[in-house]
């Protein structure tokens, strides 16, 4: 129980850290469920070992979720006594085009990949989930954040916050955000990219991303959890208690590692650009190539 607990807290300590920077953190939890797999409740077999970490790497994010509402709650809270009327509805603005930015993302996660799963029988994690996609996903997207940050290099930004984002842009960004259920773009990699393509600054680019993260992420976690809890009561298997406390250990330590990560990206790109993370994701892809090539 111990070293579970312990693997927990990398967990944790990995999705805090990769769930906010455009690095992807599905890349790093394939490698790190390759090294160090949970071992949870091994006599209820494997499909049920399956089942919980799918549930695990996803119902996590909430810690990482709840970061972002903490450290933005002033500007996302439309009810502070602080703001007044016109301030309170610029931030019911906010909240509208995040909602919008979200509908694409929600329509192929949801609907989409349910029609999906009805006519070929696997769902869209089924078809795309492995890691040559993980692979090629990291090396393109790095690719594209190099090049991508090299032509708008010296150039002024139309949008510089998160305010100034229209209703279409956010639309479009959250075009760019249905692409990562692609494993390997980086939910985070790819709305910031999509935002620096239609000319808005890396810090309301950042920003924005951390706001979209919060309905996408509640809603990805809800989902699985309620399909984890079917799964049990469907088989009639009783859940450890251990599973439960190796869950919230990770979610704790996800929201505490979050705080920082968020931070330390807004403070990143207010000074450089996102070249860096391309050149990280770049070398991640040929790792993650050449662990299972090898392996």
């Amino acid at each position: 129980m111990f070293i579970e607990v312990l693997k927990s807290i990398l967990y944790g300590i990995l999705e805090g850290i990769t769930e906010w920077l455009p690095v992807s953190s599905t890349g790093h939890l394939i490698l790190l469920e390759e090294l160090l797999p949970l071992n949870v409740a091994p006599e209820l077999g494997a499909e049920f070992a399956e089942e919980y970490f799918s549930m695990f790497e996803v119902v996590i994010q909430l810690g990482a979720i709840l970061a972002v509402v903490v450290m933005f709650f002033g500007k996302l809270n439309p009810f502070a006594p602080s703001k007044n009327k016109e301030q309170k509805r610029w931030t019911w603005v906010l909240w509208g085009k995040v909602l919008v930015a979200s509908v694409p993302a929600a329509f192929i996660g949801i609907v989409l990949d349910k029609v999906i799963e009805k006519l070929s029988g696997k769902d869209i994690d089924g078809w795309i989930y492995n890691w040559q996609t993980v692979a090629a996903a990291l090396i393109i997207y790095g690719v594209l954040f190099i090049v991508i940050e090299r032509i708008h290099r010296g150039k002024e930004c139309r949008v510089n916050t998160t305010d100034d984002i229209s209703f279409s842009q956010a639309a479009l960004i959250g075009c760019f955000q249905a692409l990562s259920i692609v494993p390997g773009t980086s939910r985070s990699g790819s709305t910031i990219l999509g935002s620096r393509c239609i000319g808005i600054s890396r810090s309301a680019a950042a920003e924005f991303s951390f706001f979209m993260g919060i309905p996408a992420m509640a809603g990805a976690s809800l989902i699985k959890g309620y399909s984890f809890i079917d799964y049990v009561f469907e088989m009639g298997v009783a859940v450890p208690a251990s599973a439960w406390v190796m869950l919230a250990v990770a979610s704790v330590v996800a929201f505490a590692v979050s705080m920082a990560a968020i931070k330390f990206l807004m403070d990143f790109v207010k000074r450089h650009s996102f070249a860096p993370f391309g050149v990280y994701r770049i070398i991640l892809g040929i790792l993650v190539a050449a662990y299972f090539v090898m392996r």
